[in-house]
């Protein structure tokens, strides 16, 4: 069982890179076939795989800072505390999920983001990991992904100053 593993166990073993976001990833699926010159809905421009997907994993000190994608995002659960993701969604609203093991605690062992919804992620325990996956589809490809700028953000979602600010560089 993988319970007792550290987070610096699985860096290892799974080989993980530190994500521009924050955090350690790494690339475990790129789907060959492409969807080619993916022009609609008209936020995509040029080919894109079928689907990707990556190993994510975040250290308690660490946070995923706010970002958005184009597509929509599955995370999955896979070891260590549970995982809060901050989503500010296209309407403005604030909507927290929990990603985890404990159903009783409202956290669910997956979680979709919605495609252009602003999202930072943070684990839950203090002196803890998470260890996650997220799939993507159309697959990612970088020239899909915005990193958030606080003062944009701020500006455009005032209500949400704190959390834009804890979750920003």
């Amino acid at each position: 069982m993988n319970i007792n593993k550290s987070a610096e166990y699985w860096i290892k073993k799974l080989k993980l890179a530190e994500h521009p976001e924050g955090g350690y990833f790494t690339e475990t699926y790129r789907c060959e076939e492409l969807l080619e010159g993916v022009r609609s809905p008209d936020r995509y421009q040029g080919d894109r795989p079928f689907s990707t997907a990556i190993y994510f994993l975040l250290k308690s000190d660490q946070y995923s800072a706010f970002h958005r994608l184009i597509s929509d995002e599955i995370w999955h659960f896979y070891a260590g505390s549970s995982l809060t993701l901050h989503l500010i969604m296209k309407n403005g609203e604030y909507r927290p999920l929990r990603l985890g093991p404990e159903s009783d605690k409202n956290e669910s062992f997956q979680r979709v983001v919605p495609a252009m919804t602003w999202m930072a992620a943070s684990v839950t325990q203090p002196d803890s990991y998470t260890l996650v996956g997220c799939t993507v589809s159309p697959g990612f490809v970088f020239s899909d992904f915005e990193m958030g700028d606080q003062k944009k953000l701020v500006l455009q979602y005032p209500q949400h100053r704190g959390i834009i600010k804890k979750f920003t560089g």
